[in-house]
């Protein structure tokens, strides 16, 4: 066992560079108390580098260039000693329980303040779940009593799987209609090579196969209306 006053050993998997730089210097700042021990930014290159690294504790995005962390966490974990804290901009209460039900301590907002951060960090280290009242009792909940709990239809479960990045560009697709790829990555502002990445994604969790099927299954299921 680990001396409690031992360097809380931090990875940091987020697919913004800025991002990962600004939670790099937060977090060495605090030394000895807690250090960054390693970066990834895709779930191939986390997968790849969290036997060798064994981190204390994993700040975890859960878009990952258009990929889903959530089906990562189990392997993350799969150490016994890596905790995993959520620190994302996603929104939807759904996608977060699943990531506790998968074995999450905590969830955190990327606009959360940076002493929030630390805290966060130190304490799911200690062992302590970062979650809030609501959330504790959704998910034991469903751990006390699935069988109780409403299984969603099949079209709600896919649409439950896109993450926002995913969302907007499904509404950005409904808006422009028949816009060219190259259009519609300028609209988004990220490159044409980023959005084919995340259309393969798309395509792969909706079960369709182009976008013209895309587009009319969004028409169909309301996927082109703004969030709320």
């Amino acid at each position: 066992m680990k001396p409690a006053d031992a360097t809380i050993r931090v990875m940091l998997i987020d697919d913004h560079q800025t991002m990962l730089w600004g939670l790099s210097k937060l977090i060495d700042g605090e030394r000895p108390k807690m250090e960054v021990v390693g970066t990834a930014r895709t779930c191939e290159e986390a997968l790849a580098k969290i036997d060798q690294l064994v981190p204390d504790v994993i700040l975890l995005d859960l878009d990952l260039d258009g990929k889903d962390a959530l089906d990562i966490i189990p392997a993350l974990l799969s150490n016994l000693v890596s905790r995993v804290l959520i620190l994302t901009a996603e929104r939807r209460q759904s996608t977060l329980d699943v990531a506790v039900l998968r074995g999450a301590r905590g969830v955190l907002r990327k606009d959360v303040s940076a002493e929030q951060v630390l805290k966060a960090i130190e304490k799911t280290h200690q062992g302590e779940l970062w979650l809030d009242r609501e959330t504790l009792g959704r998910v034991f909940g469903e751990l006390m009593n699935p069988i109780a709990v409403r299984k969603p239809d099949p079209e709600t479960e896919k649409k439950d799987t896109l993450t926002a990045k995913e969302q907007k560009i499904i509404r950005t697709i409904v808006e422009g209609s028949g816009a060219s790829n190259k259009a519609l990555s300028q609209r988004l502002y990220i490159s044409e090579h980023t959005l084919c990445n995340h259309l393969t994604s798309i395509y792969h969790k909706l079960g369709v196969s182009n976008r013209l099927e895309l587009y009319v299954y969004a028409i169909k299921h309301q996927l082109g209306n703004p969030l709320p």
